[in-house]
């Protein structure tokens, strides 16, 4: 496993502590928070003309798939 970006490890720390501290970064829950960043990036910077938009859909979706590439 290659090291993953500042931003992609805070999701994974994250996502391990909401599960009471004994969750593992597992390829599934990799799977599974790439997923949910996509459907952020739908929802919330859908694709527009806004360039600030379009930077916030260009970040979530380079984490997840920073996160599905581990």
């Amino acid at each position: 496993m290659t090291d993953l970006s500042p931003a992609a490890q805070a999701i994974i720390n994250a996502a391990v502590v909401a599960g009471g501290g004994y969750g593992r970064a597992t390829p599934v829950l990799h799977a599974r928070l790439a997923a949910a960043l996509r459907a952020v990036a739908d929802q919330v910077a859908p694709v527009s003309t806004n360039r600030k938009q379009l930077e916030i859909r260009f970040d979530l979706l380079r984490i997840a798939a920073e996160l599905e590439a581990q």
